[in-house]
This record gives structure tokens, C-alpha cells and sequence, in this order.
């Protein structure tokens, strides 16, 4: 009978809890219908790819960088999921600052310090809510994780999704202690 035991298995069963997250965000509710979520599983050399990037972002913007960098690299994987926010759903309600959706669609959409924008609201909101019902599903299987914005700024430096207008990253980690939860800075 075959034995399996200690972190080879558990980080296997964060991979694959990282894949049922990836389906929750896919199927949570999107604003009119339209699905403009995009999803990437990062783990190994490409995990470590994206703790380096932390790292150098860390030299101009600080410790905090660091810190989180150092939360990617102790993970057994990164979930990350983005938006193409800068298309819109013909609502014209000028949340975005524009009066009409027509007028959104001229404006030229470029990259800020870390995202591209202007973006539409609801495509925000979906985001949000695609987030959620990830986290929802990494809470169900027992796996800590966190929304982090700067894992999302590196992803989007190093075009891990490319056609995503923002990205957010939630690192996951199975141990005997959350890695995410008494965090220096």
C-alpha cells in the first residue's frame, strides 16, 4: 500500500485547491453577462519569477515589497486573477468619468504607476466579486491565502496575463501556520 506524507503532498493538494479557486472565479456572477475575467495558476520557476520582480519593485517603493515577496516564495502557489477593465457594458452611467460609455470607448487607455485605465466599474466589481469566490474556495478547503495588490503589480510587469487592465494575486500556502496572517510592516 502506498504511503504519502508531509509538504510534497500538501503542496500538491494547494495546486489542486488552487485550480478549484480558478473555477470559482470563473463561474461567479459577471455584470450583464459578459466575462472579461482572466485567471493564471503561477507555481514553481514562474512563482519564483514573480517573488524576484517583488524584490526589485522593493528597491524604489519600500519593505512592504519585501515582506510580501517573501510571502510568495514560502507559497506553494499563486492564483491570479485580472480584468480586462477598459471594455464596458453600454450603460452610459458615467461612473467611470465620462458621460457615456462612447466617450470611455475614445478615451486612450494607458498604464499608470501599476494598472491601465480609465476602467469601467462594473468590470471593477466583477473583479471583486471573482476574488471573493475564490477566497471563498480556498476558505472551504482549508488553504491560507491572501488578496495582495503588490503580487498583482508584478504579475502585470512581467505580462503573466497579459491583456488584464489590473491584477491581483492571492498566494497559497498550506503549513502548520498561516504565513499570511501575523505579517511584519
Amino acid at each position: 500500500m502506498p504511503v504519502e506524507q508531509g509538504s510534497k503532498v500538501e503542496g500538491e493538494a494547494v495546486i489542486e485547491a488552487g485550480r478549484l479557486m480558478m473555477v470559482s472565479a470563473r463561474t461567479a456572477p459577471k455584470a450583464g453577462g459578459v466575462d472579461d475575467i482572466l485567471i493564471s495558476l503561477v507555481y514553481g520557476e514562474e512563482k519564483v519569477r514573480l517573488a524576484s520582480e517583488m524584490e526589485r519593485l522593493a528597491e524604489e517603493r519600500g519593505e512592504k515589497w519585501v515582506r510580501d515577496a517573501s510571502n510568495v516564495r514560502d507559497s506553494d502557489a499563486v492564483l491570479l486573477i485580472g480584468v480586462r477593465g477598459t471594455r464596458h457594458l453600454q450603460l452610459d452611467c458615467g461612473a467611470c468619468g465620462y458621460p457615456t460609455c462612447e466617450a470611455f470607448e475614445r478615451v486612450e487607455k494607458k498604464l499608470g504607476r501599476d494598472f491601465r485605465g480609465p476602467l469601467c466599474p462594473f468590470k471593477i466589481l466583477d473583479l471583486g466579486i471573482a476574488l471573493g469566490s475564490a477566497v471563498k474556495t480556498a476558505s472551504l478547503l482549508n488553504v491560507d491565502n491572501r488578496i495582495m495588490y503588490r503580487v498583482g503589480v508584478a504579475a502585470m510587469r512581467l505580462g503573466m496575463l497579459p491583456e488584464a487592465d489590473i491584477i491581483m494575486g492571492i498566494p497559497l500556502s498550506a503549513k502548520g501556520k498561516n504565513i499570511y496572517f501575523d505579517r511584519k510592516l
